[in-house]
C-alpha cells in the first residue's frame, strides 16, 4: 500500500519520471557535470545543461545516456539515484518498484545495463518495457485488443517505428537519429553556409523556435550569434525557417525510411487497422512544426501527435507497472 511505482523514462535528452497517483513528476535534462579534479559530481539536471559549452576545464558536463543506451554506468546510476531521491525522498521506508524504458533495438547487454542501474539507485524491483510499447500505452491507445496500433517515437537519440497489438510489439523498425543528431545538422548547415560555428543549445533553440519538417507559408527568422570560422570572433546572423528546414532534411528522411520500413513489413490485417487510425507521433521532437504533414505526405497514412507527447514513454511505463499482472509476459527478460 505505502510502496511507490515508478515509471522512467530514461532518455538521451531528458529523463521523465512518472509516478503512480500523481502522473509525471519530474522532467530534467540527462546531463550531468562533473569535477575532473576529484571525480565528484558538481551538478543534476538542469542545472548541469545549463554549464554545456560555458564550464573550465575542471569540469567535464556529460551525457551519460547516449542514442537510447547507457554510456557511463556510474554516472547514470549517480544520476537516476538524484531523480529518485528527489521524487521520493532520501530515505524512504520501503524501496520502490520501478518500470524503465529501452529502445526495442538494445542488445541484451545494454538491456541488462539499465536493470542494473535502476537496481543499484535504489529500487526494490526493476522492470523493462521497450520503448514504443510504452509510448502507446501512455498516448492511450487500445493496446490490450487485436487491432493494429501504429506509434512513431522520435526521441532524442532513437527513432522507433512499431505496429503494437495484444500488449505486444508486432513489427517494429529503428533508427539511431533523433533530436541530437538534427541539432548536429543545424550546425553543420550554419558552419558551411555562414563560416559560423554555433553551439548545440543555439541549434537546439533554432530547431525549436523557427524548425519546421516543411516549409512553412510564413518564413519565421531568428538571430544567432556565434564565433566567426575565419576571424575566430564573435558574430551575429539572421537565419531563416526555410533554411532550418533545410538543414534537418537529411535525419528526416532517415526518419521516414524507418516508418516506410515498417509498414512495408506489417502484415496486412493490421496495416487496414493503421489506414483507418492513422500513426502517433510521440517524444520530444514531434513537437517540431509538421512533423505530421511530412509523415502523412511521404507515407499516405494519416498521422497526428500524441497529447503531451514527450511524456507519453514514462507514463505509459508508470501504467504497465500498474498493470504489472497482465504485461508481465509481454515484458523482456533481463
Amino acid at each position: 500500500m505505502f510502496e511507490k511505482q515508478i515509471g522512467i523514462d530514461l532518455g538521451t535528452v531528458n529523463v521523465l519520471v512518472y509516478v503512480r497517483g500523481k502522473g509525471v513528476v519530474l522532467q530534467a535534462p540527462s546531463v550531468v557535470a562533473i569535477s575532473v579534479r576529484d571525480n565528484k559530481i558538481v551538478a543534476v539536471g538542469r542545472d548541469a545543461a545549463e554549464m554545456i559549452g560555458r564550464v573550465p576545464e575542471s569540469i567535464e558536463v556529460a551525457r551519460p545516456v547516449r542514442d537510447g543506451v547507457i554510456a557511463d554506468y556510474v554516472v547514470t546510476e549517480a544520476m537516476l539515484r538524484h531523480f529518485i531521491r528527489t521524487v521520493i525522498g532520501r530515505n524512504p521506508l520501503l524501496r520502490p518498484q520501478i518500470m524503465m524504458s529501452t529502445p526495442k533495438g538494445v542488445t541484451s547487454v545494454e538491456r541488462r545495463a539499465v536493470y542494473d542501474a535502476a537496481i543499484q539507485a535504489g529500487a526494490k524491483e526493476a522492470y523493462l518495457i521497450p520503448e514504443p510499447l510504452a509510448a502507446a500505452i501512455g498516448a492511450g491507445l487500445p493496446v490490450h485488443t487485436p487491432t493494429g496500433n501504429m506509434v512513431v517515437d522520435i526521441g532524442g537519440g532513437t527513432s522507433e517505428a512499431a505496429v503494437v497489438s495484444m500488449n505486444d510489439i508486432v513489427v517494429w523498425s529503428s533508427v539511431r537519429v533523433g533530436g541530437n543528431r538534427i541539432d548536429q545538422a543545424i550546425m553543420g548547415y550554419v558552419r558551411k553556409k555562414y563560416n559560423l560555428i554555433i553551439g548545440e543549445q543555439t541549434a537546439e533553440e533554432l530547431k525549436i523556435q523557427i524548425g519546421s519538417a516543411l516549409p512553412l507559408e510564413d518564413e519565421l527568422r531568428m538571430d544567432v550569434r556565434g564565433r566567426d570560422q575565419v576571424s575566430g570572433l564573435p558574430k551575429t546572423i539572421q537565419v531563416t525557417s526555410e533554411e532550418v528546414t533545410e538543414a534537418m532534411a537529411d535525419p528526416f528522411s532517415a526518419i521516414v525510411a524507418t516508418v516506410r520500413q515498417t509498414l512495408e513489413r506489417t502484415p496486412p490485417e493490421l496495416a487496414s487497422d493503421i489506414i483507418d487510425r492513422g500513426i502517433v507521433l510521440t517524444g520530444g521532437c514531434a513537437q517540431i512544426r509538421n512533423v505530421d504533414a511530412l509523415l502523412t505526405k511521404e507515407t499516405g497514412v494519416p498521422c497526428f501527435v500524441a497529447e503531451n507527447p514527450i511524456a507519453c514513454v514514462a507514463i505509459g511505463a508508470g501504467r504497465a507497472l500498474e498493470n504489472l499482472e497482465v504485461m508481465r509476459r509481454f515484458l523482456p527478460t533481463v
